[in-house]
């Protein structure tokens, strides 16, 4: 090899590992699963990706985000998370019964989840301090807000004595802590009785609130479930052609026209997984994240609403709410 060959070819070689790291290092990737659909959802994700902007992150340029929706088909969600496994994300984001097939589908991959119930009782972490596995997340106490929700409503609601509660049997879990909650709540406050509809499709909550015109109840109950948030529409329309006062586990409802709604401030919520992300993306590992507590509620009421069903909102509620609607 003539000696002008043979010095650039030692230097070419000198200088290749100094190019390869040179380039730019891979874009961390994001799964989001949810039971859902993006025009249920779409709060929670602009509040998710807030959060992001918040800790740095834009998605499309220094993040991606892989998005699976199961478009209210829970059997379609361990498929999905799945799905997001293979394609090897950084860290998976999910909520609600997302959470359990994330929990199947890997104990490596790390997982941020919000969630209503408790996650120790439901096996998820091994405790809130110290999660001890590969998940970790924000808690809602939704469904155990069950009291503070009937308390509210038998203030806005003159007479209120029997209530039904509506709730998704797809979701059993749930379903049956929420009949629980509201149950033991009604008894305590002296009301009559419960009725409880369940409905896990639009036709069944269309049959539901069928059953209301034969034996009225003075009020509805809507359970958690991110099904009825993507059948909010749905809901408030019924309430208002039936005339029945209802409270919500979240603003969303009001926001459209539903009554009232009691619950944790989602949005708030979501900025914390954000951030837990965030930490995860630099090296934390979510057995020693503890599971946040959500501390934020918020009572929205729709007072429009309330004239249309006759009802006057008390001064007591509307200095205790954190948004009045006209």
């Amino acid at each position: 090899m003539r000696r002008r060959e043979f010095i650039l070819a030692v230097g070419g070689a000198a200088a290749w590992p100094l190019a390869a790291r040179a380039q730019p290092a891979a874009m961390p990737v994001i799964g989001f699963l949810d039971p859902t659909s993006p025009d249920a959802e779409g709060y929670r994700l602009r509040a998710f990706c807030q959060g992001l902007k918040e800790s740095g992150y834009v998605e499309g340029e220094n993040v991606a985000i892989e998005y699976r929706w199961a478009e209210n088909q829970i059997d379609r969600l361990p498929e999905l998370a799945a799905d997001l496994v293979r394609r090897r994300v950084a860290v998976l984001v999910t909520r609600s019964t997302g959470v359990f097939a994330a929990k199947s589908a890997t104990s490596t991959i790390p997982v941020v989840f919000t969630l209503s119930e408790d996650p120790v009782r439901l096996g998820l972490v091994s405790s809130l301090a110290r999660p001890g596995g590969n998940l970790t997340g924000v808690n809602f106490f939704s469904t155990e807000l069950a009291a503070k929700r009937l308390e509210l409503l038998r203030e806005l609601v003159p007479g209120l004595g029997r209530v039904a509660v509506l709730v998704n049997p797809a979701n059993a879990t749930r379903a049956e802590a929420t009949v629980k909650d509201v149950q033991a709540a009604a008894g305590a406050m002296g009301l009559k009785a419960v009725e409880v509809v369940r409905a896990s499709s639009g036709s069944e909550i269309n049959a539901g609130f069928a059953t209301f015109a034969r034996d009225r109840p003075d009020a509805l109950f809507v359970g958690t479930d991110p099904f009825f948030t993507s059948r909010s529409v749905q809901l408030i329309l019924l309430t208002a052609r039936y005339a029945l006062p209802a409270t919500y586990p979240g603003r969303q409802y009001p926001e459209i026209g539903g009554l009232m709604s009691y619950g944790s401030n989602v949005a708030d919520a979501f900025r914390q997984v954000a951030l837990y992300v965030d930490r995860i993306l630099k090296g934390a590992k979510p057995a020693e994240l503890p599971v946040v507590q959500s501390s934020k509620f918020e009572l929205v009421i729709h007072v429009e609403t309330a004239r249309m069903l006759g009802l006057t909102v008390p001064p007591s509620l509307i200095a205790l709410a954190d948004e009045v609607i006209e």
